[in-house]
């Protein structure tokens, strides 16, 4: 009872406090997996702030800059945070090493199974074209007006 008291009444404050810290969390583990996603983050924000500045009124030259600019610097630094959250950092940690787990196909298999994926794909087409020709000449036959 105690615990889920001070959790409902501190978590907020604890978040935003954990938000100016400047530490990596677990610094070795799941390196590529959390600078991915904080790339990703990063295009994110990078995106939005171009975007809003192209759609700005040009009324005013720093605002026209400042407000962008302070959505990208912030951008940047949330992507920095949240990547290292305990949290969300444990989370792409765990993926990273089920990621690892994984057996990728070779090459060559992969070849063979994107080649039987397209004759399959082709041959449903086929299929499909095949029986949409086939109720269009019932149609017509019926006198049923197709469009």
């Amino acid at each position: 009872m105690a615990k889920e008291k001070a959790i409902s009444s501190g978590g907020s404050v604890e978040f935003f406090e954990s938000l100016l810290k400047t530490d990596i969390y677990k610094r070795s583990q799941g390196r590529i997996t959390r600078q991915v996603t904080c790339i990703v983050i990063w295009v994110v924000f990078a995106l939005g702030a171009w975007r809003l500045y192209s759609i700005m009124p040009a009324a005013q030259p720093v605002v026209k800059y400042a407000i962008p600019a302070v959505l990208l610097v912030g951008g940047l630094w949330l992507g920095y945070r949240v990547v290292n959250q305990p949290t969300f950092a444990d989370f792409l940690i765990a993926v990273e090493a089920e990621m690892n787990k994984v057996s990728w196909p070779s090459q060559a298999e992969l070849i063979r199974a994107s080649i039987v994926v397209i004759v399959l794909i082709l041959v449903l087409v086929a299929l499909i074209s095949v029986y949409d020709l086939l109720l269009v000449a019932i149609g017509r036959v019926l006198g049923i007006s197709a469009l």
